[in-house]
């Protein structure tokens, strides 16, 4: 009986903290506006109509990133390289479409600065980590 693990390798631990980093962001505000004058603040975060999508890629990429220790030793399909490809696609939808809603609905861009709005920065950072962890993973040798 053998307890050896393969590696995680470099592709895998980038995917792994883009995806903490996308979730960290989903959950920080993505938008403020108001708040002058008495008002209260509007704000919303990353769990509001296709940001959804950023949170579910970054979950899915935990679930890929771990499923080959939940396998054991054999090979599964669909930890490759594409895969994840298709989730920095699914979460680069997401944060646009969600960025954009906000722009329309919340009064433009300047409701989404970094001082307003870390969560859909640190999102957008996790994606652009995820994506470079695709790169990585796709320059890889297959196992």
């Amino acid at each position: 009986m053998s307890l050896h693990r393969r590696p995680l390798g470099r592709g895998r631990w980038i995917a792994a903290v883009a995806a903490i980093l996308i979730a960290v962001g989903c959950v920080l505000p993505w938008f403020r506006a108001g708040g002058a004058e008495g008002l209260p603040a509007l704000e919303g975060n990353g769990f509001y109509g296709p940001g959804i999508l950023v949170f579910l890629a970054a979950l899915a990429t935990l679930a890929l990133v771990a499923l080959p220790y939940a396998m054991g030793d054999r090979p599964t399909a669909v930890d490759r390289w594409w895969v994840y490809g298709l989730l920095v696609g699914i979460g680069a939808l997401g944060l646009l479409l969600r960025g954009l809603a906000i722009a329309v609905d919340s009064g433009g861009f300047e409701t989404m600065l970094p001082d307003r709005a870390p969560g859909i920065w640190l999102a957008a950072a996790g994606v652009v980590g995820l994506a470079f962890a695709t790169a990585e993973l796709y320059g890889a040798r297959p196992e």
